[in-house]
């Protein structure tokens, strides 16, 4: 019984289809990194006040990370607990001010009417656009004009199950798994070349196609809108209150620590 029939591939195929794909992607990558680089509107300055309320924040879960073996003495430490404590509950750390008598407390603003807001998601579009459109028209360009080629073969030996992933485009049971199509081959290049990218254009690059699916893996929590800090400082106040309970300072007893480990017998 006859083996399956050897294939041969022209060289031109190699010069004028091959090495044309591969190229035009690594140009368009580079490219795109431009693009979004000048895309890019440089960051706004938030207001002191917006600085403030955010520290505020921060300073008081540092306390509360800290509390279990805490380096600030016990008077120092309840003091500033409780200062921050009593801010929390007036509001005096909010970007607006303490609420007045009688007035209701300020949700956070609607992201549809925040300038800031607006500017980001208008931002995140044209990054999208820009990631999209090359590729929307790469993959056109070889469906058209390569359509139905095989390239290249792999050097290694691969089971059946790769035999969609590379012979896309392809439609024949004969042909050895190792072959790849020019439809595949441009799928290799999108998530192939990210470390290209990388040694080209450095790590934080906007060629990497991999940085594209994580973002839009977690672009849904992202757009959940501003915090409200008013909700935020009441829970982080009650926080607090528990933490005392838990505080222990570092100091409690080193004297005696010490002596036992370095005092002589």
């Amino acid at each position: 019984m006859a083996g399956p029939a050897s294939l041969y591939l022209d060289p031109q195929i190699r010069d004028w289809v091959l090495f044309p794909i591969t190229l035009v992607m690594i140009l368009v990558g580079i490219l795109r990194h431009y693009v979004v680089i000048l895309l890019q509107s440089p960051p706004k300055k938030l207001p002191r006040e917006a600085v403030r309320e955010q520290r505020a924040l921060t300073r008081s879960q540092v306390l509360r990370a800290t509390s279990a073996n805490s380096p600030i003495p016990p008077t120092y430490y309840k003091s500033i607990s409780r200062h921050l404590y009593d801010a929390f509950e007036a509001g005096t750390y909010l970007k607006d001010g303490p609420p007045r008598e009688g007035e209701a407390p300020k949700g956070p603003p609607n992201p549809m009417t925040d300038p800031a807001a607006m500017d980001g998601m208008m931002a995140g579009m044209k990054t999208q656009m820009v990631m999209m459109v090359p590729q929307m028209v790469i993959m056109g360009w070889i469906n058209f004009f390569f359509q139905g080629f095989v390239l290249i073969k792999l050097p290694f030996p691969l089971t059946l199950g790769f035999k969609s992933m590379l012979q896309r485009g392809i439609e024949t049971t004969d042909m050895d798994v190792r072959w790849v199509s020019s439809l595949s081959w441009y799928f290799l290049n999108f998530f192939g070349l990210n470390g290209l990218y990388r040694l080209i254009l450095g790590g934080d690059n906007s060629a990497d196609s991999s940085r594209d699916m994580n973002a839009n893996a977690f672009a849904a929590p992202q757009a959940a809108g501003p915090q409200d800090f008013g909700k935020l400082f009441k829970a982080e106040k009650d926080n607090l209150e528990f933490a005392e309970g838990s505080y222990t300072w570092v100091g409690d007893g080193v004297e005696d620590r010490v002596l036992q480990r370095y005092g002589k017998a």
